[in-house]
């Protein structure tokens, strides 16, 4: 039997105070502006809002310096540089993050400045990522780095990682506390929870399966996201119902999705190489569920290392995604919405789809399908196509289905790519056209049975 620890006074507030602040942060529903978020949404926005229109600049500024510095460290590689092994990590990338960093500079400048060819810098392309895309990741990233350590640092996810893991393991073969990054997406960002997956994967509580399978299955689109969505297609009265029908596609989608290839190849491994300890998640004799919750929290606070400590690793985060992801996401989402705009590839890779959507009823089959793929490039691309469509039911299921597919390669695709996540771009388009057979016979039955 185990011997129950007893922990002080101290470690009890250091685990209940900070973690209670970020559970506020990042969880509670707040009825903000006629819409449900989270405070650090909130709090982004209102940051967006102060610097206006000089947040553009500063964000052509930050994508210009990474890219200028992955170079200098690349060829010269100065002691400068190397003084520290944290700003050494981010700029030394290997050719291929460096051709996408430099992608991202010239697009960019090409974006901001207006110059260079249309096809970069217009509204629906480099300009839909620099004015729509990247101002609103910007804050995101620096509020939500900042502060989810206290998330991370101070027990929380101990405490619930025990208490979610009788659900999260037989369902979806994932650690209880993955149920926090859904919820963190679900009520806030897809980009807070795939922020949140990273750095856990990073820090050994996530192995490359379940790091791949969390950001590519639980990264799910805000509820206020999903509004705005519905919105585009003029059915606003109808989003209970399309959310309902969102949510049960993407429970199927996270529970079959994953027991297929790609995501059913990843190693069960650390991001180290090491393999996870037979019975780590078992409660000991001597405690039930909620005791071992929180004497594994109160164990993590234990080891807290303070407030400066704590401001260190947010700083790091902050510098972490700032630099080392918007590059990424200016460089793969303007290529993506290039190919979407200027190109019939979305269309073709439609066609094979129209046969699945007459044989599930679906009215305007083929006009349907040209929308069906091109959610791959931006997840709003297809709500602007369906707007056209006559059918309300088309418009309800590309609505949904836009939502469901989860992974695009404006944000959540660049991210996970930015990211240390091990996916790569032809892993995700595989699970994207995964996604869209599971969820969309889900989403269709659903439809049938409203309209």
């Amino acid at each position: 039997m185990t011997q129950r620890k007893s922990f002080t006074l101290s470690t009890i507030l250091t685990f209940i105070i900070p973690s209670l602040i970020g559970l506020i942060l990042f969880m509670a529903p707040i009825q903000y502006n006629d819409a449900l978020t989270i405070p650090i949404a909130i709090i982004s926005k209102a940051l967006q809002a102060l610097l206006g229109d000089a947040i553009t600049l500063i964000v052509t500024i930050v994508v210009l310096i990474t890219a200028i510095l992955s170079l200098i460290s690349k060829i010269a590689n100065p002691a400068f540089l190397q003084r520290s092994s944290f700003i050494h990590g981010l700029l030394n990338v290997s050719p291929i993050w460096l051709i996408i960093r430099v992608l991202g500079a010239v697009f960019i400048v090409a974006t901001y400045w207006g110059i260079g060819p249309e096809m970069i810098n217009s509204g629906n392309t480099g300009a839909l990522v620099l004015n729509d895309l990247m101002p609103v990741l910007l804050c995101v990233f620096i509020f939500a780095g900042l502060l989810l350590p206290l998330l991370l640092n101070f027990g929380l996810l101990e405490l619930f990682g025990t208490l979610l893991t009788k659900i999260m393991r037989p369902v979806f073969n994932l650690p209880g506390r993955s149920a926090i990054d859904c919820m963190a997406s679900w009520l806030g960002d897809g980009s807070v929870g795939i922020l949140m997956t990273s750095k856990q994967y990073e820090s050994r509580f996530y192995t490359q399966r379940e790091a791949a399978v969390i950001g590519t299955t639980f990264s799910a689109v805000s509820i206020t996201f999903s509004l705005v969505v519905i919105s585009q297609v003029k059915l606003e009265y109808l989003f209970l119902p399309f959310y309902l029908s969102v949510c049960l596609a993407g429970i199927v989608a996270a529970i079959i999705v994953p027991k297929l290839p790609p995501l059913r190849n990843k190693k069960d491994l650390y991001i180290d190489g090491s393999a996870r300890e037979e019975g780590d998640e078992k409660t000991p004799e001597g405690h039930h569920l909620l005791s071992w919750g929180f004497h594994q929290a109160l164990t993590r606070a234990e080891q807290a290392k303070g407030f400066k400590s704590t401001i260190q690793d947010g700083i790091k985060n902050v510098i972490d995604m700032v630099f080392g992801v918007l590059p990424v996401v200016m460089a793969i989402g303007t290529i993506a919405l290039m190919i979407a705009e200027y190109t019939p590839i979305f269309n073709y890779l439609g066609m094979p789809f129209i046969p699945l959507l007459e044989l599930l009823q679906i009215p305007q089959a083929e006009q349907a399908s040209t929308t069906i793929v091109v959610g791959f490039a931006d997840m709003f691309i297809p709500s602007i196509l369906a707007a056209s469509i006559e059918s309300d039911m088309t418009r309800f299921i590309i609505a949904a289905m836009s939502v469901t597919q989860l992974i695009y390669m404006s944000e959540v695709g660049a991210l996970l790519l930015g990211s240390k996540i091990p996916v790569n771009i032809a892993e995700l388009f595989i699970i994207f056209i995964l996604r869209t057979l599971v969820t969309l016979p889900v989403i269709a039955g659903v439809a049938h049975f409203i309209f």
